[in-house]
């Protein structure tokens, strides 16, 4: 049996997206830490700070490159799998794709190479403006790409001519209803990924016996990043399902599994969602849960899914992936609080607090696909809100075409990751500069700590 062209051209863009944000959820946030560390180096001199710069550069300079191969493939699929959606949505989704390249992407890729190859040859004020103009850059980036997904989600500033989208307020278009919340949301979720990231690979670094004072340092700042930030992202993800609930009530629906529209809706916390039977099966709730967090009413009133019957997205994903996301959120919280209480004053990390560290590496990760799939996957039918529906705008590809060029994609993917994360383990193996020996007394080490 052979699946439909349709859901293989789904699945063969899911495919691309996932590893596709894989990276810019590193560089986002990646690009602002190494500004903090060149800030410290700039105002104190201190080389360790330098040291944890060029260090953390490397890995910046191949995410960054591995985002921009895996972002041409997908943009070549709006064409190749949904043409239909840049013939109707054109006028819209070109402009916002063309300024990101333009103010964005050239702004990255100009200064990089100061970044990565500059320290002799140019004066540090000029790195330092290099660097903030990459971190800028970045943000400028995730600015229009979201600023783009957000419309497809919450669209406004439009008029429909002829079946083609045209902009009647550019403003409405980019500053639309759920832009200011998704663009927060997914800036925190970047510098959390980055957080941890660091905070991970130094842990495993210090285990292995191949850290440096600068190792140190940087742990400690990806842990102080990660404690502020993962209470002030659960703040912001309330707000954003706030948000959602007014504009996308389907999607919100799924993510709780609410079948039947009800006030006091209860919080079903772990279930089995049977779309046959429309119901959530061996369901454990806490009453009034879902009302109380969704409207911040008792008895507030949820719609349920019967209200978008042939018009909601598939409940079992949407409503596992929101609850992995969920759970990431509480472990980062977690481990980063428990963190900064371990280390306060100097102490020396125990082994499993380290080891729990270098676990939560890739964290991150998880946490955004978790939370990309409940966006995208969320939406369906609709590749714009409740105007145009995806099956409207795919190409006709034959089933046995998708089926080639998927399991191509997937094969180079794989590869491409393990690659990376091999390039990650071979640059951190490799001792730093004033590395601390593997058995080194805790004198020495409390002195590296805090030097």
């Amino acid at each position: 049996m052979t699946l439909d062209p349709f859901i293989l051209a789904r699945i063969q863009f899911a495919a691309n997206i996932s590893f596709h944000i894989l990276f810019p959820a590193i560089t986002m946030g990646l690009a602002w830490l190494l500004m903090y560390f060149r800030i410290r180096y700039t105002l104190s001199r201190n080389q360790v700070w330098e040291q944890a710069y060029y260090f953390w550069v490397k890995i910046f300079a191949l995410s960054f490159a591995m985002g921009i191969v895996s972002g041409v493939t997908m943009s070549f699929q709006f064409g190749t799998n949904w043409p239909g959606f840049m013939e109707r949505a054109g006028n819209i989704a070109g402009p916002l794709l063309g300024y990101e390249v333009l103010t964005a992407f050239f702004l990255e890729a100009s200064f990089l190479g100061i970044m990565l190859f500059g320290k002799n040859r140019v004066s540090n004020r000029l790195h330092l403006v290099s660097t903030f103009l990459v971190a800028f850059g970045t943000t400028l980036s995730a600015f229009w790409i979201l600023s783009l997904n957000s419309w497809m989600q919450t669209p406004t500033g439009y008029t429909i001519e002829e079946g083609e989208f045209m902009v009647k307020s550019w403003w409405e278009i980019i500053f639309n209803p759920s832009f200011p919340y998704r663009f927060t949301h997914m800036m925190i979720a970047s510098l959390l990924t980055s957080a941890f990231l660091v905070a991970g690979i130094s842990a495993w670094r210090i285990l292995k016996g191949a850290a440096g004072p600068d190792t140190w340092r940087a742990m400690k700042t990806g842990i102080a990043m990660a404690a502020l930030l993962a209470p002030i992202q659960i703040l912001v993800g309330d707000l954003h399902g706030l948000n959602t609930l007014q504009h996308q009530p389907a999607k919100i629906a799924a993510m709780e599994a609410v079948w039947g529209t009800e006030r006091g809706a209860p919080l079903v916390l772990f279930g089995w969602p049977d779309e046959e039977r429309r119901e959530t099966r061996w369901a454990v709730q806490i009453p009034k849960g879902a009302s109380l967090i969704l409207t911040h009413e008792l008895d507030g009133e949820i719609l349920g899914l019967n209200e978008f019957e042939g018009a909601h997205p598939p409940v079992a994903i949407v409503f596992w992936a929101f609850r992995v996301m969920v759970i990431i959120g509480i472990l980062m919280l977690i481990i980063a609080w428990w963190s900064v209480w371990a280390l306060r004053g100097g102490r020396r990390p125990s082994q499993l607090l380290l080891r729990s560290l270098s676990w939560m590496t890739f964290s991150g990760w998880i946490g955004v696909l978790a939370g990309w799939y409940v966006t995208e996957i969320g939406r369906q039918p609709w590749i714009v809100q409740d105007l145009m529906t995806t099956a409207e705008v795919v190409a006709d590809h034959s089933a046995a075409t998708l089926t080639g060029t998927l399991f191509g994609y997937l094969l180079l993917y794989l590869f491409l990751l393990i690659s990376y994360i091999g390039a990650l383990r071979y640059l951190s193996a490799k001792p730093a500069p004033a590395a601390i020996p593997r058995h080194a007394p805790p004198a020495i080490q409390t002195d590296l700590r805090g030097g």
